[in-house]
């Protein structure tokens, strides 16, 4: 009898033993998330329980002071980021990513040039993880390129981690981790990052193995994130095995994973398979689609239909019609996590959280998933467990009052006493919220109960695209209704533009989509109410204007930069609005700016610098002359267009009316004219008092007027923009005539003098470039 109860407390301590060292050895395997600050999904709702190390995304550098800065609107979401993922998972790490890709790169590359400006850098990037409680930095974005030098970058990172080991040093506190996401080769068109500074200072290295194939730049269908793949094709395996050959250790990589997969137009919808005819993107302007609204998407259209996983790639696809995806799902999820184990890779980095349905990814990339599949068989068999050995330990207690004696000469039941309380080991259960915000269709009816038969007491206004509605839903939430008017001779494909585009899209400044309704051959946009109406409501009424002072138009003028600079450089593809005008900004009831209506936007790669089309569309007034007469548009566009609009927000002024002492200067001639001659206080309205400000309205004055300018070069970029306002003594060139002067073409301008002077805000349905 001793010898079995020596054996049943021995199997009790071997398994709470094991139990242990399984939790100690997660803790050194990696598992980490990209939240990004302008997704849909709040940070309250992320379950931390399923990661070690949570990104924040993303903080930028400065161009002049080269330290890093978070844009305002997500301030309050960045300093309560690490305390609110803590909450599900205390021992969860925090880390701070920074963007230095695309046309950021020029900053960077600045920086890292000059010692002074590294510092600078350096010692602002870890005093704002440390006020903020951040347990790392991460650098995101730079690949190996001629733009770069890669001595410097290796210096950067040389510097970047004495001062951290420094800063540890003098706090008493743990030392900052130091990654980078790389790109997934270590080299790239003959340059190579530095890859003995890696080694040494660089405490991991994410392998962005995602994006090798897009359908805007392919017309062959293929696995955008395929493990495996011929020697021609890229793919994650070839990418590692190249960085271990350049001399970085397993143990330094971290294998990344894409929540979001592309999909393809076929050609001939019976040549489905990898490396078929494609003729570009399907759904989405890009052709990404996040895991989240393939399911969705599945659900709806597939009829029954299912992914088949191709093991050769490891990667999801499934055919709908025409349609062509590919993505990864849980096979392709667990197939590449069990590959970095077996390459004794450190962990592995999903991109992005917004985009898992369900936390089904995440928990599958955990080795969680069997606990939804399997979860009741599961606890069966611990309950089981538990009343055996529970049944056992009773056993021998009641034989233990028979043996009391024997038992307390030999201590055994002391030995039994103090084993009970590992009987109370438990589980947490796990807390998942599943109401993140998605695009809803919605149903006919809902709409026309909301909008009471889209009765005309509930009419907002009407546009080219059709009447815009007030509406309540059930449980009293107010919505817009944007319906397309079925005599509209526009609107079908800004219609299907606006739905594809705005589900992508999610920012503070950017007016929110919540769904859409197609039935009975209805086209209706649902969008978030905005109480304060447009900026036109106030900006262009005698009465009204006099509620706008210049502290409200400071903050309607930061929320639209902050728009537009997501639309251009932080969302993951650039954006180009083309239709920037006072109607399509609204406000909320904190009379927040909100940038609507992007049935006409166009998508960029961040590499592609501008594309031509022969279907003029956009606002009078507000289109660039590029565009006019080339059909060119790019970000210069928006830029353009925002500079009008800064024109009225300083003035009050309209685009559609003509000024000076003889009535024959636009608006752009009347402001330049104004500002040349040093009066241009004549120009602004007159209710504005910028005393008080450190945005003065003369320098808004002359900015606006840089963005209107005929060369498309001479304009600033909007982080050029941002910078100008916010620093009254940052130095600033003067103006050219603007587009569109009379006095530089007078013949030009009359031909476009009878177009211009019509109606306000009227849209350009379709004119042929010259």
């Amino acid at each position: 009898m001793r010898t079995f109860i020596i054996f049943l407390f021995i199997f009790l301590f071997l398994s709470v033993s094991s139990k242990f060292q399984s939790c100690k050895s997660q803790e050194t395997w990696i598992q980490a998330g990209y939240w990004y600050s302008a997704s849909e999904l709040p940070v309250s709702d992320v379950d931390s329980s399923l990661f070690t190390h949570l990104i924040y995304a993303f903080a930028y550098i400065n161009s002049s002071t080269y330290k890093l800065y978070i844009n305002s609107s997500t301030e309050h979401s960045f300093s309560s980021f690490t305390s609110t993922i803590k909450r599900k998972n205390p021992s969860a790490i925090s880390l701070l990513s920074i963007w230095a890709g695309s046309e950021d790169l020029e900053i960077f590359s600045s920086m890292i040039s000059d010692s002074c400006h590294r510092k600078s850098f350096i010692d602002s990037s870890i005093n704002m993880a440390r006020i903020n409680d951040y347990g790392g930095l991460q650098l995101n974005g730079v690949v190996p390129s001629m733009r770069l030098s890669m001595t410097n970058l290796g210096t950067l990172f040389y510097e970047w981690r004495r001062a951290a080991a420094s800063e540890s040093k003098n706090s008493g506190k743990s030392e900052l981790l130091l990654i980078m996401a790389g790109y997934c080769s270590p080299s790239l068109d003959s340059v190579t990052y530095p890859i003995g500074s890696l080694r040494r200072n660089l405490d991991w290295i994410e392998i962005v193995a995602y994006d090798y194939y897009v359908p805007t730049k392919s017309n062959l269908t293929d696995a955008h994130a395929a493990l495996y793949g011929t020697l021609s094709q890229a793919n994650t395996d070839r990418g590692i095995k190249e960085w271990l050959r350049a001399g970085l250790s397993a143990s330094k990589l971290v294998l990344g994973l894409p929540y979001h997969g592309y999909e393809w137009q076929l050609v001939n919808p019976k040549d489905n398979f990898i490396g078929a005819p494609a003729s570009g993107p399907a759904i989405t302007i890009d052709g990404s689609m996040g895991y989240k609204f393939i399911k969705s998407f599945i659900q709806k259209y597939g009829y029954g239909k299912t992914s088949s996983f191709n093991s050769t790639y490891v990667v999801n696809c499934i055919t709908i019609g025409s349609i062509w995806i590919n993505f990864d799902d849980v096979e392709a999820i667990r197939a590449k996590v069990s590959y970095a184990k077996e390459k004794k890779l450190s962990g592995y980095s999903v991109f992005q959280l917004s985009n898992d349905d369900n936390w089904l990814l995440s928990k599958t990339a955990q080795g969680k998933e069997h606990e939804d599949k399997e979860g009741k068989r599961k606890s069966l068999i611990h309950i089981l467990i538990g009343l055996a050995i529970a049944f056992l330990l009773i056993s021998m207690v009641m034989f233990c009052c028979f043996q009391r004696k024997v038992l307390k000469s030999k201590g055994i039941l002391t030995t039994i006493s103090r084993s009970l309380p590992i009987l109370k080991i438990s589980t947490c259960a796990e807390n998942v919220n599943s109401d993140a915000p998605s695009l809803r269709a919605y149903s006919f009816d809902d709409i026309k109960v909301a909008t009471d038969n889209f009765s005309n007491k509930k009419k907002l206004g009407e546009g080219g695209f059709g009447p815009v509605y007030q509406g309540k839903l059930p449980k009293g939430k107010q919505i817009a209704v944007k319906r397309l008017s079925k005599t509209s001779h526009q609107g079908v494909e800004e219609f299907k533009n606006e739905v594809t585009l705005t589900a992508r899209l999610q920012h503070v400044n950017l007016a929110r989509v919540l769904g859409f309704c197609t039935e009975r051959e209805e086209k209706m946009l649902i969008y978030e109410y905005m109480p304060n109406k447009s900026l036109n409501f106030y900006l262009h009424d005698p009465v009204r204007r006099f509620l706008l002072d210049w502290r409200k138009r400071i903050h309607i003028i930061e929320g639209i930069i902050q728009g537009l600079l997501y639309l251009q450089e932080y969302s993951n593809f650039t954006i180009i609005h083309r239709d920037l005008k006072v109607s399509n900004i609204l406000l909320d009831e904190k009379m927040n700016p909100k940038i609507s209506d992007f049935g006409m936007a166009r998508l960029f790669r961040k590499d592609e610098l501008e594309a031509n089309t022969g279907r003029i569309v956009g606002t009078y007034g507000y289109v660039p002359p590029e565009y006019v007469k080339k059909g060119i548009y790019s970000m210069k566009y928006d830029v353009y267009s925002f500079g009008v609009l800064l024109l009225q927000i300083i003035s009050g002024k309209r685009t559609a009316c003509y000024y000076g002492p003889n009535e024959n200067l636009n608006l752009l001639e009347h402001a330049y004219d104004r500002w040349k001659d040093g009066d241009g206080t004549e120009f602004i309205d007159s209710s504005l008092d910028d005393s008080s400000s450190s945005c003065k309205l003369l320098r808004c004055m002359q900015v606006a007027l840089l963005c209107v300018q005929e060369n498309p070069t001479e304009r600033p970029t909007m982080l050029e923009v941002s910078f100008l306002l916010k620093n009254e003594t940052a130095p600033i060139s003067s103006p050219k005539r603007p587009a569109f002067s009379v006095k530089k073409d007078e013949d030009e301008e009359c031909i476009l003098k009878s177009n211009m002077c019509s109606v306000d805000d009227a849209t350009i349905s379709q004119v042929v470039p010259r």
